[in-house]
């Protein structure tokens, strides 16, 4: 498959901002952010087999190496819920090549563990995902993006809003998101993230109904090197709900490294 199959909408000029949506969705879920961070260059992608990209054979090391190999050579990675995962992997495996990390409303390890305690998605959630893609996709969507905005004050319309943007572009590929669902039951990243160098920004909401608020204390503390910021009414999705003080927060850490 062409190296040069994802699709990717490139919004403004300066230092490139690689975005990544989450799972079920596409890029169009940052439309709100676009011309949102000055001297910046976003890169919106639709992940494999996501909005306009075709899928690839593969797991998360397969959509991290296609991915590195279509965008620059250095850039700051930023991820929501899935898409945040992915840029963590890619922050691990190719440590040269991340200016800084962005998750957003994204953890480590999805899935809750019982052996240890992690608090997660519990399995059967995530089942019920997997059986419904089997039998309607589109109300499976329709689904997921309402458990998306479920808690914040405006609920019903980040809802309405983000259904608009994510249903313009084509349905995921039945196979991607089989994948993606796979990747949130079993990647667990925990015991690798202090190694990461890269300056790295958290950001939470405090009504996720999917990444529990209970999750970022239990996440690797640097000082120098990673911070936090957790938006008390925001829920899965803050930088839709909470658009301003999302923009604020990631344009204060942006200044806070390599002018």
């Amino acid at each position: 498959m062409s190296q040069q199959s994802l699709h990717i909408e490139t919004i403004g000029q300066g230092r490139p901002i690689v975005m990544l949506h989450g799972w079920g969705v596409n890029s169009a879920v940052f439309t709100p952010l676009h011309h949102a961070f000055h001297d910046h260059q976003l890169l919106c992608i639709d992940l494999p087999g996501f909005g306009d990209s075709p899928a690839i054979e593969g797991e998360l090391d397969a959509w991290v190496d296609h991915i590195m190999a279509q965008v620059p050579e250095r850039a700051i990675w930023a991820g929501w819920s899935l898409g945040g995962l992915v840029a963590t992997r890619a922050a691990l495996r190719y440590p040269e090549r991340i200016e800084a990390l962005l998750t957003i409303a994204s953890s480590p390890c999805f899935m809750a563990r019982e052996d240890d305690g992690w608090p997660g998605i519990p399995p059967q959630i995530l089942g019920q995902f997997g059986d419904q893609l089997e039998k309607d996709l589109g109300k499976m969507i329709e689904r997921f993006l309402a458990i998306q905005a479920m808690g914040s004050e405006t609920a019903k319309q980040d809802i309405k809003q983000l259904r608009d943007l994510v249903m313009a572009k084509p349905l995921p590929d039945a196979g991607a998101l089989r994948a993606g669902l796979q990747m949130l039951k079993e990647v667990d990243l925990r015991a690798q993230l202090s190694e990461i160098q890269a300056p790295w920004l958290r950001v939470w909401g405090r009504l996720d109904g999917l990444v529990s608020r209970r999750v970022q204390p239990l996440m690797p503390v640097c000082e120098s090197r990673y911070q936090d910021l957790v938006l008390p009414k925001a829920s899965h999705a803050p930088f839709f709900s909470h658009r301003e003080a999302f923009i604020d927060g990631v344009e204060a850490w942006l200044k806070t490294f390599n002018k």
